[in-house]
This record gives C-alpha cells, structure tokens and sequence, in this order.
C-alpha cells in the first residue's frame, strides 16, 4: 500500500493521494485501506519515513564513495551533490518530507538521526553548522523544484557557490 501510494505521489504530487484514488490504484474498495491506516495522514507519515530511509541510504553511500575515492570532492560536496540529486530525483516525496512539521513522534526511533549523521560526521559534529548547511541545501532545493529561479540561471553554479561557501568555515 505504501509503495502504492509513493506511485501516486512520484507521478501526480501530493493532491493525487487520496483514499479513493489509492483504493482505486490498489483494485480495492476504500474502506479496504483503514484495516491497514487509520487515515490519509497515516499513510503520508509512512511515505515520510521511507523518504527518510532513502535520505539516509544515499548520504550514507555519498559518504561511503568519498571515503573510497583518491579522486572525490570534499566529503561536503559529495553529501550536498548527492542530496540534491537525490530530492530532484523524486520531487514529490521530498515535498511531503520536508514541507511541514515533521511527525517524529511516529517515526521509527533513530530515523531521524540516522538521515542526519553523515552531515554531522562531515561537520565535525558541530550541529549549528550541519544545520546552516542542511538550510542552504533545503532552500536551494525546494526553490529548484517550485521553480523559483528564472529561465536559463546555472543553478549548478549557484550550488557550488553556496557550497564552497559554507566549506570555508
């Protein structure tokens, strides 16, 4: 059901998940679904939590390549450019991650943290500064994918600036 419900929310955004349109994409009638989620909000916090396991799965291999590369950028280039990636690949998701409160009272324990560690670990575990970083990379990515910037702007130039930037602390 819930790689279900990522379906409609890759393809059409988060307005296309409803009950009836998930029973629909299921084959099944709606009341079917509340025998596994209460709600509409029970299955958004479950594609949360999957986006978070992916967040974390592709810092961690960002991290891991750094760590194998003689070759590589900066362990933050690497993780910036991997996140970015990652959040314009599946816009929609990220969208539903990152756009309102986080539920983490119904997050699997140690979610979160785990999503945030190879940022720490690049930051020498300084949180203000992996939180500036997180900030500068969440900004520039959800203005990308609202389509905020004008026509023809090199925003990977942008992204490189604002990166080297934040390196040099």
């Amino acid at each position: 059901m819930v790689d279900a419900a990522r379906v409609l929310v890759e393809e059409s955004g988060l307005a296309a998940l409803t009950t009836r349109a998930l029973a629909e994409h299921l084959g099944i009638k709606a009341p079917s679904l509340y025998k596994h989620f209460p709600d509409k909000a029970a299955v958004e916090v479950e594609l949360i939590a999957l986006s978070l396991i992916e967040t974390a799965r592709t810092m961690e291999a960002a991290e891991t390549r750094y760590a194998r590369s003689a070759t590589a950028p900066t362990l933050l280039t690497a993780l910036a450019d991997a996140y970015r990636a990652d959040a314009l690949a599946h816009p929609h998701l990220y969208c539903l991650a990152t756009e309102g409160p986080l539920p983490r009272h119904a997050l699997p324990e140690g979610l979160e943290e785990r999503a945030a560690m190879p940022l720490l670990r690049a930051c020498d575990f300084d949180i203000d500064r992996a939180r500036a970083i997180w900030a500068f990379a969440h900004g520039m990515v959800i203005l990308e994918i609202h389509g905020r910037f004008p026509d023809g702007v090199d925003l990977t130039a942008a992204w490189r600036a604002g990166v080297e930037a934040l390196e040099r602390h």
